[in-house]
């Protein structure tokens, strides 16, 4: 199933020009590692500040796995990000192709109903959280490939790809979706 509403760019998504980029956060939403790093950085103390006075649906917890939340973009050039936590890789029979499909379907979902049309997302789960970066991909296009198709609201999806084993992955699983 062919679909002109999804590109591939490779580099830093802190630095895309779309409504909303998508941060691979974790549940505490105040900052971390690799993507999640990158953006607080780019975007400021003010993306921290925000990130706080999101209510903890538990102790520590602000977003579950799979959920997703949203902030100001900052200083980014991005007027939004969307927070989601992907899974962590378990060996992957504990749900994690699910976990992982759910997140960029309620970032989509969440970023429409903001006022989103042009959203970029990372390889979620791929880097600390250990998801085999091919199967993830394939899950990223699969199902955003499925959300486009369901809603017209957003008009272009952006994959960032930070890493050559990223890029290619979502370039082959792009061209197998062709």
């Amino acid at each position: 199933m062919s679909n002109h509403r999804m590109q591939l760019v490779s580099g830093d998504i802190a630095g895309l020009h779309v409504d909303a980029i998508v941060n691979a956060a974790n549940e505490t939403l105040l900052g971390g590692g690799g993507v999640d790093g990158a953006i607080h950085r780019a975007a400021g103390p003010q993306l921290l500040e925000s990130c706080r006075a999101i209510a903890e649906v538990r102790p520590g917890v602000r977003c579950p796995t799979g959920e997703a939340r949203i902030t100001p973009g900052f200083n980014l050039p991005a007027r939004q990000v969307v927070h989601t936590v992907g899974p962590v890789w378990r060996g992957g029979q504990s749900g994690e192709a699910e976990a992982l499909a759910s997140c960029y379907v309620t970032s989509m979902l969440l970023a429409a109903e903001h006022g989103v049309t042009t959203i970029a997302f990372p390889a979620i789960s791929c880097g600390v959280f250990g998801y085999p970066v091919a199967l993830a991909c394939q899950v990223a296009i699969e199902t955003v490939n499925t959300c486009l198709e369901a809603d017209p609201r957003i008009e272009m999806v952006v994959f960032s790809a930070f890493s050559l084993e990223v890029e290619a992955a979502l370039s082959a699983s792009l061209d197998s979706d062709r």
